[in-house]
């Protein structure tokens, strides 16, 4: 069989991958409030997701894709609703009331759940002890950080509210670790950009019956939106669900998967940053404490998966193109925000 190198990707695309990822995730938390400063969440997450599966479902109808798959449908629509409906949709829904640097300091435990609930991986994800001091020390902080809130509820610094939107950060990093895992038993041989399309149709939909539960619709006033509220959504739609998950496929593609998932690290960081200085945010030292003690627990969860061995220089056809089932590495390496 002849071969042939296989030709390096441009550097300055990487880079450029790389800091939209890094960026473009972590600013999703800045956003997503500066939507709901006129948007209610439900009617917000909508209008998202609504929008954003129609352009990728488009964009995959001109690319040639079977788009109107019944098994594919069905898989990615339950995968949607638990990862993008349910796990984002709590994240929308509690910065109403919480910081959103807050809300990314407790999204950033996501990856623990993984392990926890990866049952059939259990023999191989618990054998290690950086793994089994990672979730630890990942619920440590959590806890750290919930019973920080719960001291002032006590002393009546925070309210019901508050703790209770504390409680949902906590489901929704096992709804979108949940739903990630059962896409992975249900792959189909559809294109990740499909199966992507559909879960955001599926949780778009889901959020406009949500908004009517919610009582949305009878106070909102679509005329009386800010035009920042607007540009925060239409920044959601085209770079937080289109153009930052396209660049993290590509570079699943082109590096290694476990440099690609330092994005984990980086997010959280970013979401507190912005929200410090933009938003004019306090964040304690307490919350930042324990954004510390949860990063370093997803690195030991993860440590295990890295390699240091040499690289080997090797030849190839054409680059393998993704596989249905690095859909779920896309999913599991994500963030509740993506």
């Amino acid at each position: 069989m002849e071969t042939r190198s296989i030709n390096k990707p441009s550097t300055l695309l990487v880079v450029v991958a790389f800091a939209t990822v890094y960026v473009v995730w972590g600013s999703t938390y800045f956003f997503i409030q500066m939507a709901l400063n006129g948007i209610p969440p439900m009617i917000m997450g909508a209008m998202r997701f609504v929008a954003a599966g129609i352009l990728l479902l488009g964009w995959c109808y001109l690319k040639g894709d079977k788009i109107f798959d019944k098994q594919t449908i069905k898989a990615s629509g339950i995968s949607g609703l638990f990862t993008l409906f349910i796990a984002n949709g709590i994240v929308i829904w509690v910065e109403k009331f919480i910081p959103s640097a807050m809300v990314a300091i407790m999204v950033s435990a996501n990856p623990i759940w993984f392990v926890i609930l990866d049952k059939e991986n259990w023999k191989v994800n618990l054998k290690s002890r950086s793994t089994i001091w990672g979730l630890v020390i990942g619920f440590s902080g959590v806890i750290l950080l919930f019973g920080e809130a719960f001291s002032k509820s006590v002393a009546g610094g925070v309210d019901t509210q508050h703790l209770v939107g504390l409680l949902l950060l906590i489901v929704g990093p096992i709804a979108w670790a949940g739903g990630s895992l059962y896409s992975k038993k249900t792959a189909t041989n559809a294109p990740v950009r499909v199966n992507t399309g559909w879960q955001m149709m599926a949780a778009g939909i889901a959020f406009i019956p949500a908004g009517f539960i919610d009582n949305e619709y009878a106070t909102f006033d679509i005329s009386a939106v800010p035009a920042q509220a607007w540009m925060a959504v239409v920044y959601l739609i085209f770079f937080g669900s289109i153009a930052a998950f396209s660049a993290y496929v590509w570079l699943l593609q082109v590096r290694p998967a476990t440099q690609v998932s330092t994005h984990s690290y980086v997010n959280p960081v970013i979401a507190v940053l912005l929200g410090v200085f933009f938003a004019g945010e306090v964040i304690s030292w307490m919350q930042v404490l324990g954004l510390v003690i949860i990063l370093l627990s997803v690195l030991l969860v993860n440590l295990s998966k890295y390699s240091f061995s040499k690289p080997v220089a090797i030849k190839a056809v054409n680059p393998a193109p993704l596989k249905k089932t690095d859909a779920v590495l896309v999913e599991k390496l994500c963030g509740v925000n993506s």
